[in-house]
């Protein structure tokens, strides 16, 4: 402590105190600039066309199609009356959900595989990733197909590397790039429901990921708090992961993103005005076979009633009064509706959704009950084409996934490793002709090597204990005496 009358240790103080403040205001501003573009970027993101169209995706494929929220309207005196009264079949088919999981199963569904020279980083990364990421895999698969992106990411809990998927409406990302390959930083903002003195109440959560630390905040009437359940109450930043307690941080943000393709959109963009003209065609037919008020009624000696109270108390009691048997009456003229026509339509929507959505042609028609290779591949090439874009993007994923493991390794003193070439490798479910691809296999042999024939062969799962269990079977197969094994040279009966 400065001594009494020591004028320049006061002006030091004072000097420091100015300092002080003057960095106090410094970060005041730049935090009400920072929650300024957090709050912004949030609430552009909530009200954006890009999430309306996720939650569309999210929606087809549970079913929801916009078809079961139809209403019919007339004008009555210049306003909308709903017409409760007409049949209003709404029916909603699940073709959407069917071509994303024909794409996914087809995939996804099957165990992946890494190739590597170095086996011993592939039994690591599988030993990190474990059972589970197979499951996180198809779970992506599914995320971006209905939502155009689905993100990744992974955390430490109690020094173990886990991952987990998070839903892509929560997730804003801050690219560095247009080609949006690196993030510079995610926003990502979610809703919690709690109960508050016998009240459900939503808080909703902002956290503010950068590739050295991660911030967490409570958006509250449209402000940004701290939120100090999560953030350290001495900083309000934490680092990603701790180890023996110190932070530390990646050096990247710490979500992956896995796309559907290069322009990130969800499949139902390019089918969805099919599959809704599909549901309106089919509920119309529904309508006209259902509907008695297609007829059009000639009233005689009804001059004077309303049609609206005609039709309800007709479609009520399916009875009408009759006050004058000779003049009044009522008498029906059918309207022909051209059913063929309609017909021809939906099924013209049909295979337009099953081209445009890039599905697996089923017509047995055309390919017959037991189609060819070559058919099958025909039938099978829009599929592939939508698949391929889609492996593209998750093999990009998987890689930027490889540098967060490196780094984990390297954390918990497995090793180094760098630069080294890892492929994933998704087997798909592939239908074939057996019986054509079995008679390909027996004439190959001698052409080629029996591990290939084995590979190829549509019965074989695992080609190392196949090859096991034909050296067994070759060996049980031997007359009884070679299996009997010879005395070795020198050796004397007793």
């Amino acid at each position: 402590m400065p001594k009494r009358g020591d004028t320049v240790g006061l002006k030091d103080i004072w000097n420091k105190l100015r300092r002080g403040v003057r960095a106090g205001v410094i970060a005041m501003k730049e935090n009400k600039i920072n929650n300024e573009y957090l709050i912004s970027t949030i609430n552009a993101h909530r009200s954006s066309q890009k999430v309306d169209l996720m939650l569309k995706g999210d929606r087809y494929y549970k079913v929801e199609n916009d078809i079961k929220s139809r209403r019919l309207f007339k004008v009555v005196n210049g306003k909308r009356v709903e017409e409760t009264y007409k049949a209003n079949n709404r029916i909603a088919h699940a073709k959407y959900k069917n071509l994303v999981d024909e794409k996914i199963n087809y995939l996804l569904a099957r165990d992946y595989s890494l190739k590597c020279n170095n086996t011993d980083y592939i039994n690591k990364i599988k030993s990190i990733l474990g059972k589970h990421f197979h499951y996180n895999l198809s779970e992506l698969g599914y995320e971006a197909s209905n939502k155009g992106i689905a993100w990744l990411h992974f955390y430490l809990e109690d020094n173990k590397f886990k991952t987990i998927v998070i839903p892509s409406e929560q997730c804003i990302p801050i690219w560095e790039d247009k080609t949006h390959t690196e993030l510079k930083a995610l926003i990502r903002v979610y809703d919690e429901e709690v109960w508050e003195y016998s009240k459900a109440k939503i808080i909703i959560h902002v956290e503010y990921w950068t590739p050295e630390d991660v911030t967490y905040y409570i958006l509250d009437n449209n402000y940004l708090v701290y939120d100090y359940n999560n953030n350290n109450y001495e900083n309000t930043k934490v680092s990603h992961f701790n180890k023996d307690n110190e932070w530390y941080a990646w050096g990247k943000v710490p979500f992956i993103p896995f796309k559907n393709n290069h322009i990130e959109m969800p499949d139902i963009k390019f089918v969805k005005t099919l599959l809704d003209s599909y549901d309106l065609s089919r509920s119309e037919a529904a309508n006209y076979v259902e509907e008695v008020k297609n007829l059009i009624f000639v009233l005689k000696g009804y001059g004077g009633e309303d049609i609206d109270d005609f039709m309800r108390k007709l479609n009520e009691y399916r009875a009408v009064l009759v006050d004058d048997p000779q003049e009044g009456g009522v008498d029906t003229l059918t309207p022909t509706m051209d059913i063929t026509a309609l017909k021809e339509h939906y099924e013209q929507l049909k295979r337009d959704i099953i081209e445009d959505g890039q599905s697996v042609n089923k017509d047995l028609d055309k390919f017959g009950s037991a189609p060819s290779g070559v058919a099958l591949k025909f039938m099978y090439s829009g599929l592939d084409l939508k698949c391929n874009a889609l492996e593209t993007q998750f093999k990009m994923g998987f890689e930027m996934l490889l540098y967060f493991i490196n780094i984990y390794l390297s954390e918990i003193g497995e090793g180094t490793y760098e630069n080294i070439d890892v492929d994933i490798i998704f087997n798909r479910d592939i239908e074939i002709n057996e019986s054509e691809t079995i008679d390909n296999c027996q004439k190959s042999k001698g052409v080629i090597s029996d591990k290939t024939i084995l590979a190829n062969h549509p019965w074989v799962k695992d080609i190392e204990l196949e090859k096991k269990e034909l050296e067994s079977q070759k060996q049980e197969s031997l007359p009884f005496k070679d299996k009997v094994p010879l005395a070795e040279v020198g050796e004397v009966d007793e």
